[in-house]
């Protein structure tokens, strides 16, 4: 597999040595963060064949079967203040939208803030995790995305076949994981290079894939379920959202999820 993604890589892609794949591993965020403190260099990424401990967002499982997705982790070392990087999810949702399209012919749409999505149904998802020093600055973005390539509905299990579906099911051909890791990998280094210099013109682009923006959501925090209508992005990535009062809120913690539209939050 390793040699296959590397094929599907120009020449002048800088981190091609520092390619890795495993055919299973707990969690690929995790061994990336592991290597970030033992001093790996920026561009060190992993691919796996499967997560027997994939993880997304407030701990919670992702399913992650064998040859069936994508699943790969990168590090990156901005060397900044975590105030730099509040926008961080948001410019890889746009890169792995990049990604998809280059690799399955379709733009997907974003869930704010962190999932891939086609119609009602979630693709995939994106969990980035901060390395920072004594000092608090960043000296690791470890970022992870998972992606349903290859599955069917009764691929998944059966409290996802409501809610879930793959870059096969959209396009109704195969994909090649090969092709689609190596365009994942492209955007994120293409990514890398306006991270902290391109702020508003990634937000730009992320407003134009979230699909979240125009509907009425619900905010959940623990218990309190509150509704609203969900306006723009602000400059840090957070949804601002107008209350019933008129009150507008910028969302940044808690979960959001769009009213009638999807099963899941």
């Amino acid at each position: 597999m390793r040699e296959e993604i590397l094929s599907r890589l120009s020449p002048d892609y800088p981190w091609r040595e520092l390619l890795a794949y495993e055919p299973s591993v707990g969690s690929t965020n995790d061994v990336l963060k592991e290597l970030a403190r033992k001093g790996a260099p920026q561009g060190t990424a992993l691919v796996a064949g499967h997560q027997s401990a994939g993880h997304g967002r407030r701990g919670r499982d992702f399913s992650s079967p064998p040859d069936m997705g994508v699943y790969l982790s990168i590090l990156l070392r901005p060397n900044c203040a975590p105030a730099e990087l509040m926008h961080l999810t948001c410019a890889v949702g746009t890169a792995m939208c990049d990604a998809v399209e280059a690799a399955a012919g379709f733009r997907p749409g974003i869930k704010w803030t962190n999932d891939l999505v086609c119609g009602k149904r979630k693709l995939g998802g994106i969990l980035t995790e901060l390395v920072t020093n004594s000092g608090g600055i960043v000296e690791g973005c470890v970022i992870g995305i998972g992606i349903n390539c290859c599955q069917q509905l009764p691929d998944f299990p059966p409290e996802l076949r409501e809610m879930a579906a793959s870059l096969a099911m959209v396009t109704g051909s195969p994909v090649s994981r090969a092709g689609l890791a190596a365009a994942m990998l492209k955007a994120l280094c293409r990514m890398n290079g306006t991270l902290l210099t391109g702020r508003e013109e990634t937000l730009s682009r992320y407003r134009r894939d979230c699909i979240t923006l125009g509907q009425e959501v619900s905010l959940i925090r623990g218990e309190e379920i509150r509704h609203g209508y969900a306006l723009d992005i602000d400059s840090s990535g957070a949804l601002l959202v107008r209350l019933p009062s008129g009150q507008v809120e910028a969302v940044n913690s808690g979960e959001v999820s769009v009213r009638g539209m999807y099963g899941y939050v």
